[in-house]
């Protein structure tokens, strides 16, 4: 039984299906060039224009599509499977369904990275793994699990709060001092962009849910929430945008030179149209 090319593209290491057919289709013609576009109509029947709109993201490769590539490939039964999963998670539309299709990518563990990216991701969906990993840096935790989730505004449960640590301590976030005291590192998520959106969308509506409650939740001297409604032109747009931006980086400094902290915040901006753009003349 033939061994595989162990420089051939990993179905394994990709979430871009595009990425994956394009450099699979770049190996196997650099190793024999009568791998054409040609040949893979021949083969399946695709047109080998709409092929190349596929691999430039110009089209979408159709789900009835995945068997006859599968087979093109050589993938075995596992392998189909994750491709499968991988056209519907390029192709799907909805926030729900970007999110199921690409934890079923992450449920694969073939791939040594998807361990790594799957910890990373899971950072994202619960806020208060940025909570605890906050408040570790001036509370001196110590292994009270019940005293950590009391710590968090609101209060989790203890097990939260161990299911929280045992993340930060596998993405090297915190790690056991002297005297038994965990302590931050000063290593953060560096994984590439193909989760980051997803995962970063989903942290960013509980952050605004949580401010929500606040309200009612939050004493008004512990708190400070604002709202101005104005009119810009979209130049006024971009000039506020990069306002919050500049203010962004001046929040993180002001934290970077604390040495006394006591407290852990979500600091949350928010710039949203309340109304349509309208420019003289223009049908509604």
């Amino acid at each position: 039984m033939p061994q595989p090319d162990p420089q051939a593209p990993v179905v394994y290491a990709y979430y871009d299906y595009r990425k994956y057919l394009r450099d699979t289709y770049e190996y196997r013609h650099a190793q024999d060039e009568r791998f054409s576009y040609r040949f893979i109509q021949q083969k399946i029947g695709i047109d080998p224009g709409f092929l190349v709109k596929v691999f430039n993201g110009q089209k979408n490769l159709s789900e009835s599509a995945v068997p006859a590539f599968a087979r093109l490939l050589k993938l075995d039964k596992r392998q189909t499977e994750y491709f499968t999963y991988l056209v519907l998670f390029g192709r799907a539309k909805s926030d729900a369904a970007i999110r199921n299709y690409f934890e079923k990518l992450l449920s694969f563990t073939e791939f040594g990275a998807k361990r790594v990216d799957a910890d990373s991701y899971e950072f994202y969906k619960h806020w208060y793994y940025s909570a605890v990993r906050e408040i570790i840096n001036y509370y001196p935790f110590a292994g009270n699990y019940k005293e950590l989730a009391a710590m968090t505004v609101p209060a989790i449960k203890p097990s939260e709060a161990k299911k929280a640590m045992q993340l930060l301590e596998r993405l090297n976030f915190v790690r056991k001092g002297r005297g038994g005291k965990y302590e931050l590192t000063s290593q953060f998520i560096t994984t590439g962009d193909e989760w980051r959106s997803i995962a970063v969308k989903q942290f960013q509506e509980q952050t605004i849910e949580l401010a929500g409650t606040a309200l009612e939740r939050v004493p008004r001297e512990e708190r400070d929430i604002s709202t101005v409604t104005v009119t810009l032109s979209k130049e006024g747009f971009e000039k506020l945008r990069d306002k919050l931006k500049d203010f962004r980086q001046e929040a993180l400094r002001i934290a970077h030179q604390e040495t006394n902290a006591t407290g852990a915040y979500h600091v949350n901006f928010q710039l949203i149209p309340i109304g349509r753009h309208y420019d003289e003349g223009e049908d509604l």
